[in-house]
């Protein structure tokens, strides 16, 4: 599965080719929490079945991240979070964890999707 980025319907890139989604309870309070590294390219992905405020925190995640919260695939925020002491909330139905940097580009408005990894489209340069 591949995170694509789009703004006004135009494709920007691949933000991840390597997507692992937090769909159970236990997925979802793990998070990244204890990992040693998440490796570039990848992606983690919580989806929800409705719009709600969400937090995310970095306890025990020791490395930065670029997250990405959208309702109805949009993006509504995006945010930087330091290792072990950064926080953040906003409102979505999908939360997207990525390593610190690849979301530089991303602004609100931009679309985010989830597409079969088959499914040819430019790669993110830069």
């Amino acid at each position: 599965m591949k995170l694509l980025h789009e703004r006004s319907g135009e494709p920007i890139g691949t933000l991840a080719t390597r997507v692992e989604l937090a769909d159970t309870f236990l997925s979802r309070a793990r998070g990244l929490m204890f990992r040693r590294r998440f490796e570039a390219g990848s992606a983690l992905v919580f989806r929800f079945p409705e719009p709600a405020v969400r937090d995310v925190h970095m306890l025990c995640v020791p490395f930065p991240l670029d997250v990405c919260w959208l309702e109805d695939g949009t993006v509504v925020r995006v945010d930087r979070l330091r290792p072990w002491l950064g926080i953040a909330r906003a409102r979505g139905e999908t939360v997207v964890e990525l390593p610190a940097g690849v979301a530089e580009g991303v602004r609100p408005g931009d679309t985010l999707s989830l597409v079969a990894g088959s499914q040819p489209r430019p790669e993110r340069t830069g």
